[in-house]
């Protein structure tokens, strides 16, 4: 939204910036259980009223604030929701004044809300309320690596251990620069085991990953986690995805030598377009442009899954490559998307799968907004009863920056 009137400097006192030093400096060190306590008080520094933080749940069906004493607000049909799906700001009425509801972003990816009640408001305390949600959204990014309770504040039923497992591993739903976003779901969210995605970013490249372990058990985690460890150190090594891919060949098959999995990994150069991807075993990656399917246009020949040994071992890896257009969609999946079946036991389909994301694409949603639609329509589709795990990865090359998902207004 755009921001309100300024109002004129008499109106707006100077923040008390001693104060606001020390609550920074405070919040450093602070609990995560204090971020509601310290986010009140930062917003009394900068002459707003009081301020409430809501964390998105795994499912991205609930924004539950960290008081406790507050109830959770639902993603679909409130004013918060609308400010989390939208990733923009928006004000609604309260009893004694306004509601300033502001997205949390780190990067790319969507935390929650914040919500700053107000008596009156006008650009300065817009921007004041921006500021402040940036800073809370840093300081909720840094504490939620290591605090259980912020873990535990956005689940709503037990986990199960291959699943704690797995999400250790998992990186951000969403990452993005200037140039790219990537954004991945998967479900069931808390009895998920064999599948995974990774995505990073080193310089102008994008990489990403999907993985589909052997089994719905604890070593298909564990077969995909090492999978995924073996990528990133050779990524960080400075190795190319050739040397990747082996290096996840021979992690899978020395370490758990009866086990497997399928993948496609992807290496985007976010200057050039120049896509190169391999797939060992796995569903073709889907390009999507001009809001279409190119049929094809990503198939490759097959090759094994990843982590065979002895005779079945590959001998060589072939990387492939093309060339992207700005705007264009790389869409990778695992088969419990396409295979979800309602009642009559009829598959959810690639061509219904495609043309949801085609048609949220259309209709100007975000990336990360399209999956999150688009997994919970999987999810009803099959009335929550998961054959399979079911993981989404969707990567966009913009090199415009024309959908920049850390772009908060």
């Amino acid at each position: 939204m755009p921001d309100p009137p300024h109002a004129g400097a008499d109106s707006d006192p100077a923040p008390d910036e001693s104060r606001l030093e020390r609550l920074i400096t405070e919040a450093q060190t602070a609990l995560p259980v204090e971020l509601p306590a310290l986010a009140d008080r930062c917003a009394a520094a900068l002459g707003l009223g009081t301020a409430r933080i809501y964390l998105a749940d795994l499912q991205q069906r609930l924004l539950i604030p960290l008081d406790e004493t507050l109830v959770s607000l639902p993603v679909e049909g409130s004013t918060a929701g609308w400010a989390y799906r939208t990733i923009s700001s928006r004000v609604s009425d309260a009893d004694d004044g306004l509601v300033v509801w502001i997205p949390l972003v780190d990067g790319a990816e969507r935390l929650g809300v914040l919500g700053v009640r107000t008596a009156s408001l006008d650009g300065l305390l817009m921007r004041r309320a921006r500021m402040l949600a940036h800073l809370l959204a840093m300081l909720i990014t840094s504490k939620r690596a290591y605090s259980d309770w912020l873990a535990a504040r956005t689940r709503t039923a037990p986990m199960r251990l291959p699943t704690e497992m797995m999400r250790a591993f998992l990186p951000p739903r969403t990452i993005g620069t200037t140039r790219c976003v990537s954004t991945a779901v998967l479900e069931p969210a808390y009895d998920i085991a064999g599948d995974a995605f990774d995505h990073s970013v080193i310089k102008h490249v994008l990489n990403t990953m999907i993985l589909d372990g052997m089994g719905h058990d604890l070593t298909a985690g564990l077969t995909t986690s090492v999978a995924m460890a073996a990528a990133r150190n050779t990524r960080r090594g400075g190795g190319d995805l050739g040397d990747v891919v082996g290096s996840v060949d021979q992690a899978v098959a020395q370490w758990l030598p009866d086990h497997f999995c399928t993948g496609v990994l992807c290496r985007l150069d976010t200057k050039t377009g120049v896509l190169h991807w391999v797939n060992c075993g796995h569903p073709p990656p889907l390009l999507i442009r001009d809001e279409r399917v190119l049929p094809g246009a990503l198939d490759s020949p097959p090759q094994p899954p990843l982590g065979l040994a002895g005779p079945l071992a590959p001998a060589v890896r072939r990387v492939h490559e093309t060339k992207l257009e700005p705007g264009d969609c790389v869409l990778l999946y695992t088969d419990g998307v396409v295979e979800a079946r309602d009642a009559d036991g009829a598959e959810f389909g690639l061509d219904r799968f495609t043309d949801f994301i085609i048609r949220s694409n259309a209709a100007g949603q975000r990336p990360a907004e399209v999956l999150r639609l688009l997994i919970h329509a999987i999810l009803d589709y099959q009335r929550n009863q998961f054959r399979d795990d079911a993981t989404i990865l969707l990567f966009e090359w913009r090199p415009q920056g024309g959908n920049e998902e850390s772009r908060p207004d």
